[in-house]
């Protein structure tokens, strides 16, 4: 997946950051004809982020997530477990390998803030087996998931943050309408986007604040 530029700062639509965090996934492609943009839920726009290692990832999507402008962020990739697309309720307070916990003063667990309910509905909805799961497995995904929750601002306002779990064997065809299918989903629990906060346009995609001079 593509970073994208960001949107100019007129644009009211709040933004959905979709990010499939293993670089050899190439089921879900955000851009689906020769215009280059990517595809966007009605009420909403996608920003989709390429796949890195998994620290400085989390890093980048912390920072778009400081962007007021991001009000969501959908975080896909294969699942070990299972045969359904799995909604992921919660992830550990676990470093890459699961060998000590990631944060010595952060909570033991962090619980996902998307609206999981409505997304496995509207999963089923589309034809597609789906349920939501208590169970992390020991992966980039749940690090991810826990580094960007634990790492969210204590406002009334929080932003969606939802983990989708792809069935190992998946097709692309059924890939696509479940990520279409959650990121719908999310845009219609989100409100128009609030101005950008403490950023230039462009520093969100490098994962950079304003206030920080760049390299």
């Amino acid at each position: 997946m593509l970073d994208t530029a960001a949107e100019p700062t007129s644009d009211p639509r709040p933004a959905i950051v979709i990010c499939a965090w293993d670089k050899g996934e190439r089921a879900w492609d955000p851009v689906e004809d020769l215009s280059g943009v990517p595809w966007s839920p009605p009420g909403a726009r996608t920003v989709p982020v390429a796949a890195a290692e998994p620290e400085a990832l989390a890093e980048t999507l912390s920072a778009h997530l400081a962007d007021k402008r991001t009000r969501a962020l959908l975080l896909i990739g294969r699942s070990q477990r299972g045969d359904d697309f799995r909604l992921q309720l919660r992830a550990e307070n676990r470093t890459l390998g699961g060998a000590a916990r990631m944060d010595e003063v952060g909570p033991g667990v962090a619980r996902s803030t998307a609206p999981v309910a409505d997304i496995v509905r509207a999963l089923k909805d589309a034809g597609l087996a789906a349920s939501a799961t208590s169970e992390a497995e020991d992966d980039a995904g749940s690090f991810l998931l826990y580094s960007v929750l634990a790492h969210l601002d204590e406002v009334a306002d929080t932003p969606a943050v939802g983990l989708l779990r792809l069935p190992a064997d998946e097709s692309p065809a059924a890939v696509t309408k479940a990520v279409k299918a959650a990121a719908q989903a999310m845009a219609r629990h989100l409100s128009p986007a609030r101005g950008p906060a403490n950023f230039r346009d462009g520093d969100v995609e490098a994962g950079r604040p304003a206030d920080r001079p760049g390299p």
